[in-house]
């Protein structure tokens, strides 16, 4: 009858795909991922109240702090090594009940001994570089090709709300509790960092009998990035940026803040922007997938030059905010693509590897950055390295968008003319 309704005609074309936020396996690892970075972001400012407390001086807090990104630098090859070599779980595990352990020491020597807590600090930065190739491969791992870049997201936005929530709740906890106790605080976001994550997916690992020293299966990582002519270009922009952008944000935007704009506003108001923008720019990539990711996510990490362009110009301090609002913004477009091709491009069984020499370079190379901004702004003058600054963020990413696989972060000839 003409009446009868059609039970297919009902049926919706297509499902929309159900959120990773609603995975049980990508919570536990958001959450564990989440964790992890609190423990990090908040470890310093917490060690910064032992210094207004005279139980630290300012020289021994930059000495633990520095012995942290010692252990950091050290752990994070070997620990994507072990990340490709191992279960990826275990590998966080481990790393996360290491820095859980050391933390507790590291709060009984705060007044007592300071090479012990450099030591201490040592482990917990080797913890937390273990953690971050580890994580990184874990999302491949747990989360379906077409969620990746969504998953991404939502992990690159765990980082932003802790560069808020960190240091925020350790200001508020100390009104109430003392320093050592806070520093332990910390060693229990570390212990559900080991605690929570899933066991990772099926995956191809090496046979046994294939494996070498540590030093040849790292190798063997490299001759992959090498495969990949865009990661390689787009690795140099990317530490590029941040060795002179962020260097910049860092060291001279303070000084522009206090001698230029007469106060403290603009220092508070620009690094707030930063984050909102970032936060703005991961809620827009989560969703958007531009026909040429790669070009897209470049002229993103571009958009980092705006923020030493602003001072170098002694704009007005709405444009110095707005630049800052426009970099975090950018930031983000380029990391969730970028983390979303390497999953996607690199052997699953390197990827650890890949990824830690990611953070190994970008990450790494920055203290070297920090290190020699002010010397170069005393010998040439802020302006100068300013305009530096914002030329190496336009340029290296422009000169990345050139090379073979760029336009869509895949090996030349897959993807392009699409």
């Amino acid at each position: 009858m003409s009446g009868t309704p059609v039970v297919s005609a009902a049926r919706p074309a297509a499902e929309a795909p159900r959120s990773v936020l609603r995975e049980a396996s990508f919570l536990r690892l958001w959450v564990a991922a989440t964790a992890s970075g609190l423990a990090t972001w908040a470890l310093p400012f917490v060690l910064g109240f032992a210094v207004l407390e005279r139980a630290l001086t300012p020289g021994a807090l930059g000495l633990v702090l520095g012995a942290r990104t010692v252990g950091f630098l050290i752990a994070v090859p070997v620990g994507g090594v072990l990340a490709d070599r191992y279960a990826r779980r275990d590998v966080v595990r481990a790393a996360g009940l290491a820095a859980a352990l050391a933390t507790p020491v590291l709060a009984a020597a705060i007044g007592r001994s300071v090479a012990v807590m450099a030591v201490a600090a040592v482990v917990i930065g080797a913890g937390q570089g273990a953690c971050r190739p580890a994580f990184q491969a874990l999302t491949a791992d747990v989360v379906d090709p077409g969620r990746r870049q969504q998953a991404n997201a939502a992990m690159t936005l765990a980082v932003r709300v802790t560069t808020l929530a960190g240091p925020g709740g350790a200001a508020l906890l100390a009104t109430v509790l003392p320093v050592p106790a806070l520093v332990c605080a910390t060693g229990l976001l570390w212990l559900a960092a080991a605690l929570l994550p899933p066991p990772g997916g099926p995956r191809v690992a090496a046979p046994t009998a294939q494996r070498g020293t540590y030093l040849r299966e790292f190798a063997e990582g490299l001759r992959e990035a090498r495969r990949h002519a865009w990661f390689l270009a787009g690795l140099g922009a990317l530490t590029a940026v941040i060795a002179t952008g962020y260097s910049a944000t860092g060291v001279l935007l303070p000084l522009m803040s206090r001698d230029t704009y007469g106060g403290e506003a603009v220092l508070a108001a620009a690094t707030t922007a930063y984050t909102a923008g970032a936060l703005l720019g991961a809620v827009v990539i989560a969703r958007w997938r531009p026909r040429s990711a790669g070009w897209a996510a470049l002229a993103g990490l571009a958009c980092y030059g705006l923020a030493p362009l602003g001072l170098w110009l002694e704009a007005h301090p709405l444009v110095v905010v707005a630049g800052y609002a426009a970099a975090g913004a950018g930031i983000e477009l380029f990391n969730v693509p970028w983390f979303t091709a390497i999953q996607r491009e690199v052997e699953p069984r390197l990827l650890a590897r890949v990824s830690s020499l990611d953070f190994l370079f970008s990450y790494g190379l920055a203290p070297v950055g920090l290190a020699l901004i002010a010397p170069a702004a005393e010998a040439f003058g802020p302006g100068v390295v300013l305009g530096v600054c914002a030329a190496v963020c336009f340029l290296a990413p422009a000169a990345a968008a050139l090379a073979p696989g760029a336009r869509h972060f895949a090996r030349a000839g897959r993807l392009e003319g699409g």
